[in-house]
């Protein structure tokens, strides 16, 4: 399991849903395995000043956004995680590969952007990110997310079902999979800083349209009450919370409809490792470490993590588990 290399926290006051914190962005992350788990360590910190200027960084270009609170989704069993945390410990490898990429990812041009939805639908749509905030209700959904790597968080966020959309473009009978596609521009977007070989640029991602139009599944326009920050995913992302991170795709530039299971990045990548399907299943381990448990980052006004058992479908099993043929499904 790779080793986690953090900010330590300082003088975070709290608030009801997030604490609002001042803290240093963690240094380099590490690659490296280490038994069934991921640690984290923490780094010191070079004072309030610097400190404050990291998080207003970190949460530029924002505006805040009025949604209600989806009451079906508004308890959890964890804490939330801390913003600041949240909005600087982040994987989006179209700017790099370690998980301080949020600099990085300011360079995102979310300027005029556009949403193409085509393929297989009666009704084919442009969507500009105005039309992503003013053509669905927006409400606020507070999920557990579940990275692949073994690592967890809790997040508020803001946006509206993947059903709202799929509705409004009518798939024809033929549409049995969903391929959604991120920015990318090589001037902007330079991948990861260590080499991986040939990468199947751009990220793109799929679902069955089974599992599209779930309850559960959700396109994010914000986070913690605002817009999405870039490092985020901005100006939309997929948030799928019953399966490992790495299917949210962010910066989604095209959404197309098709009859055939499309190409994804990680399974393109390295299949054994990373299922087209990848929901959080806690007794398929991944090749090279255990899933039954789980590292809970950033609760509280401290920065700290839980070990916790890790849940079938990360605990949504209600929601989903009609969806797979799964026996003795928890």
């Amino acid at each position: 399991m790779p080793f986690i290399h953090v900010p330590k926290p300082w003088q975070l006051p709290e608030r009801d849903v997030t604490p609002e914190a001042y803290f240093l962005n963690r240094r380099r992350f590490v690659k490296g395995l280490v038994g069934a788990g991921m640690i984290g360590s923490f780094v010191p910190l070079l004072g309030c000043q610097q400190q404050q200027a990291s998080a207003e960084a970190a949460l530029a270009n924002t505006n805040q956004l009025n949604a209600s609170s989806n009451p079906n989704f508004v308890e959890v069993d964890r804490p939330q995680t801390n913003e600041l945390l949240a909005a600087t410990y982040n994987n989006f490898y179209e700017f790099g590969g370690s998980k301080s990429i949020w600099q990085n990812a300011q360079a995102l041009p979310t300027d005029n952007w556009q949403v193409e939805v085509t393929g297989l639908v009666n009704k084919p749509r442009l969507f500009t990110q105005d039309d992503l905030l003013s053509t669905f209700p927006l409400e606020e959904r507070i999920y557990r997310f579940r990275c692949v790597e073994a690592w967890a968080m809790v997040v508020p966020w803001l946006g509206f079902p993947m059903r709202a959309l799929v509705e409004a473009v009518e798939p024809t009978a033929q549409a049995k999979f969903v391929q959604f596609t991120s920015y990318y521009n090589p001037e902007v977007t330079k991948g990861p800083d260590f080499h991986l070989g040939g990468l199947p640029w751009p990220y793109t991602e799929g679902l069955r349209l089974d599992e599209m139009t779930n309850e559960l599944a959700f396109f994010a326009v914000g986070i913690y009450g605002h817009t999405l920050p870039k490092q985020h995913g901005a100006p939309i992302r997929m948030v799928v919370p019953w399966k490992y991170g790495f299917k949210g795709a962010k910066s989604i530039v095209k959404i197309e409809f098709t009859n055939t299971q499309p190409s994804t990045y990680w399974n393109t990548i390295s299949p054994n490792e990373y299922k087209f399907e990848a929901n959080v299943e806690p007794d398929v381990p991944h090749p090279r470490w255990s899933q039954a448990k789980e590292r809970l980052i950033g609760a509280g006004s401290k920065f700290s993590w839980e070990e916790r058992p890790t849940l079938l479908y990360n605990g949504y099993g209600e929601y989903v588990a009609q969806l797979y043929d799964r026996p003795n499904q928890v």
